[in-house]
């Protein structure tokens, strides 16, 4: 079993197709379906259901898939730890983030580390802050921002705390609210609100809030972004409330400080297991302690 077929298998899985999957590979079809068959023979079992439409994984190529996954990234980080230890860094950085990341500039902090680490192939996705925890347990993340209330703290992670930060009410320039010095969550509870999706970290927050304050408020649409949560305040569909230091960013929207709004701190976390040369190389650009 070699790593190249594995790498051609995972293709073909996140693909779809074997075609596609060659051109990934930088291989001809030919070649890649040869090595996949040849894998299949030595594994006894086939891996993919072939179909003139459509390539599905069988249960062996599902459950086939995540250790090749995992042989793949040991493989890659392996070779990441040799570059550093002859004082290059290189290989792959992945890194998760909140929708609402405020603590740091993270589009001029990946500039810069791409400036000083060219060989490094940076991604970035952004997902809820329960949801990469348990990526970067998984090794699917090297580091993750995280907003997470004041109560809570990531668990299963090393990290460092970035930022600690209080809400705000986010309304339309022409909301009567918006012309208020402050208001409070009593008030807030009569509005429409726009919030993320019920059971994030980003929703409970508001939702503890409210709950302390031993009221009720409705939630009349659940987005995954600030972006369109902003445009539905805009419209005067709705309000919401979000970090201070991030709502800045948006623009056309009135904030309006709420005398007993919940907080929120973000963290950034990585594995216990340590951290690759590439995420320890990230932490220096941000001037963040590895420990």
């Amino acid at each position: 079993m070699e790593l190249q077929q594995m790498r051609y298998v995972v293709a073909v899985a996140e693909t779809g197709s074997f075609t596609r999957a060659a051109q990934r590979c930088l291989v001809v079809q030919s070649a890649l379906s040869h090595q996949i068959a040849r894998l299949e023979r030595e594994l006894g079992a086939r891996l993919f259901d072939r179909t003139s439409r459509r390539v599905r994984l069988t249960a062996a190529g599902a459950a086939f898939l995540p250790a090749a996954r995992q042989c793949l990234d040991f493989a890659e980080r392996a070779a990441a730890e040799v570059a550093a230890a002859v004082g290059e860094v290189r290989g792959r950085l992945s890194l998760g983030v909140i929708p609402t990341v405020a603590a740091v500039d993270l589009p001029a902090a990946l500039r810069e580390f791409r400036r000083r680490y060219p060989q490094v192939r940076a991604g970035l996705r952004m997902a809820p802050s329960h949801e990469m925890v348990e990526q970067v347990r998984q090794g699917a993340l090297d580091l993750a921002f995280l907003g997470l209330p004041l109560t809570v703290r990531p668990e299963g992670v090393r990290g460092h705390e970035l930022a600690r930060d209080r809400h705000v009410a986010i309304v339309a320039p022409e909301h009567p609210l918006a012309a208020r010095a402050e208001t409070d969550l009593r008030t807030l509870a009569g509005e429409e609100f726009v919030d993320f999706p019920a059971g994030s970290p980003g929703r409970t927050q508001s939702d503890q809030a409210f709950a302390a304050a031993g009221v009720h408020r409705e939630v009349a649409f659940e987005v995954t972004t600030a972006e369109l949560m902003a445009g539905l305040i805009r419209e005067g569909l709705g309000v919401a409330m979000l970090p201070s230091t991030y709502a800045p960013q948006l623009s056309g929207v009135a904030t309006v400080p709420v005398t007993d709004a919940p907080g929120r701190v973000e963290h950034l976390v990585w594995s216990t297991a340590g951290l690759t040369p590439a995420a320890a190389a990230f932490l220096e650009v941000l001037g963040v302690p590895a420990e």
